[in-house]
């Protein structure tokens, strides 16, 4: 028997497949089916998008507490969303499509009328009762919206008004955002100002224009042309608004457009900050500790391109990993266009398809758990060899 090995399992969800926590489970059986000798650590990583909360439930076990909330979906309907507490107490994790995520639109839901009505009024919610539960900071994840209303929603639901020249309180929505005259941000919670509040998001769109969140995400959300041009008129309106309640200019801000421009508004009304989504997971379920013990570190996404080395988890896992000299190998379902730089990079020392014969991409999500399986237990065999032949070389 060849020597035992740490090995750190921290891979991305395989979109459409399998969330995070599923995919690392998987890779963990195959593994220990070949090398049940070995120290196997599953960490499900995340880029503070959909997903985020599990895979940090998943990570962290007992040293959180998931707390559910009933508030409202993004069309105002009853919704259970989930947050959790973390640090005994101090701190908190929020994700943005538990309450207004697009996963709870169906497809008939997603059109233009609701694009326009869509709000961020649970969200808001969520940050108030993770203040209320006396945290000192809280992290939201974005990402995963149904919402492009500037986060007013959110604003509103936390104690901000925003008016018509008429002085009356707009409904909700971005699209009624093209009436808003003033934002009065007077009753807005005065402990968002006592509390560290980072946003944990990789998207980099300003607020407006071509690449701004209408355009670039509206079209998901159900807009159509007609949609995107009039919710992004509105977004103008609200950013010039922003800048008339404190001179904050934000509109043009990279990320500003995140999550439908929530990000504008809690870069206009608090002291946030910004991080790479990847980051903050990686911070909270402590993955720059556990590398420092890994002689293998195996990651995952379900396609593998020349994105990957944009900031996406697979790539902020192989970062971290560099520096403790683990081998990093990433697993994929697919291959796509451009992958043979993640060769080059010199990020992985291998890239490796889960496929185990000629199939479909329908076929492969459909079977991706046993091919997770399969392909971590080929895995580990393939190491086992060759610790056994260095050994045999001393």
């Amino acid at each position: 028997m060849s020597r035992a090995l740490d090995v750190v399992i921290a891979p991305d969800s395989f979109g459409g497949a399998l969330d995070s926590v599923a995919v690392a489970h998987a890779i963990a059986a195959g593994w220990r089916a070949a090398r049940s000798h070995d120290n196997v650590q599953p960490i499900p990583m995340a880029d503070g998008g959909e997903g985020t909360l599990a895979a940090l439930a998943a990570a962290l076990g007992d040293r959180c507490e998931r707390r559910t909330l009933e508030t409202v979906d993004a069309l105002g309907r009853p919704v259970q969303a989930e947050w959790l507490l973390l640090e005994d107490g101090h701190g908190a994790f929020v994700e943005m499509a538990s309450a207004s995520g697009l996963a709870h639109l169906s497809g008939a839901e997603r059109t233009p009328q609701n694009a326009r009505a869509a709000s961020t009024r649970g969200t808001g919610e969520l940050l108030r009762a993770a203040l209320d539960a006396g945290v000192e900071w809280i992290t939201l994840g974005l990402g995963g919206s149904a919402t492009t209303d500037g986060g007013t929603g959110m604003l509103s639901a936390l104690g901000a008004r925003l008016l018509d020249k008429g002085g009356s309180e707009l409904p909700p929505g971005g699209g009624s955002l093209a009436n808003l005259d003033r934002i009065d941000p007077s009753g807005l919670d005065p402990r968002l100002g006592r509390v560290g509040l980072t946003i944990a998001s990789d998207v980099t769109n300003p607020l407006c224009g071509p690449r701004g969140a209408a355009a670039t995400y509206g079209p998901q959300k159900g807009c159509d042309e007609a949609a995107v041009q009039e919710l992004d008129a509105a977004l103008a309106v609200f950013g010039d608004a922003i800048e008339g309640a404190n001179g904050r200019l934000v509109a043009d801000l990279p990320g500003a457009g995140a999550a439908g421009g929530t990000t504008a508004a809690l870069l206009g009304f608090t002291s946030a900050v910004v991080r790479p989504g990847v980051e903050v997971v990686a911070d909270l379920v402590g993955l720059a500790d556990a590398l420092e013990r890994a002689d293998v570190v195996i990651t995952g996404e379900g396609r593998a391109d020349e994105q990957t080395l944009s900031g996406k988890a697979a790539m902020g896992v192989a970062r971290l990993a560099r520096t403790r000299n683990a081998a990093v190998i990433l697993l994929c379902g697919m291959l796509g266009h451009g992958a043979a730089a993640l060769d080059a990079s010199g990020a992985f020392a291998v890239v490796q398809p889960i496929a185990d014969r000629p199939m479909t991409l329908e076929e492969s999500m459909a079977d991706t758990e046993r091919l997770l399986t399969n392909a971590a237990e080929r895995l580990a065999r393939t190491v086992d060899i060759g610790l056994m032949l260095a050994d045999a070389s001393r």
